[in-house]
């Protein structure tokens, strides 16, 4: 049998209930807003310019230097550091040639999953570790790569396995970053 509740009991569920509503629907509206203004956590944003929409190298079979082709593959799962230096390109040349091979050692046991494509004259002292593929100069590969003859120095990009540029890194980016974002993405399956 049930014991008659108070009208003061009954007062005070009702008001835990209204509260309960309150915060569960105030919450959603709060994370609708900031979801809708474009707002992401620090840990979400990519530190590289996402590219809007993807340069597309799916039609593109770069030649590589030593004779052969390169393929996109995707079946592979392979990720791409690509960068397309200018001729002459010298001493800035080398020390991103040492900054892209550190990256690459950083990955640890995901570094196979890597290439450096080096579209172009690799120079004298360069780093040159197991990931690097010389590719020859080609006009085409270059104009699919957003704001390639930037005046202020090389871009990077990271291109997926599917051949699509997806990310550019300003010059003078940090190779950290770099880093960052890329781990991120190699998590991916």
């Amino acid at each position: 049998m049930n014991a008659p509740v108070s009208r003061r009991q009954r007062d005070r569920n009702r008001g835990l209930l209204v509260l309960i509503v309150a915060l569960f629907l105030g919450s959603a509206l709060v994370a609708g807003a900031l979801r809708f203004s474009g707002w992401r956590p620090e840990g979400m944003r990519n530190h590289g310019e996402l590219l809007q929409p993807p340069g597309d190298l799916r039609e593109l079979t770069p030649r590589l230097r030593d004779g052969g082709d390169y393929s996109w593959n995707p079946g592979a799962r392979q990720w791409r550091i690509a960068l397309a230096p200018p001729a002459g390109c010298a001493e800035p040349c080398v020390a991103l040639s040492a900054q892209l091979d550190t990256v690459w050692q950083l990955f640890g046991r995901q570094a196979d999953r890597v290439h450096i494509l080096w579209i172009g004259e690799l120079p004298e002292g360069a780093t040159r570790d197991a990931a690097l593929r010389e590719v020859l100069p080609d006009p085409a590969l270059r104009a699919a790569l957003p704001r390639v003859d930037d005046p202020a120095g090389v871009p990077v990009y990271v291109i997926d396995p599917n051949g699509f540029v997806i990310l550019r890194y300003a010059p003078g980016f940090d190779p950290a970053h770099l880093r960052q974002d890329m781990s991120r993405l190699l998590k991916l399956r």
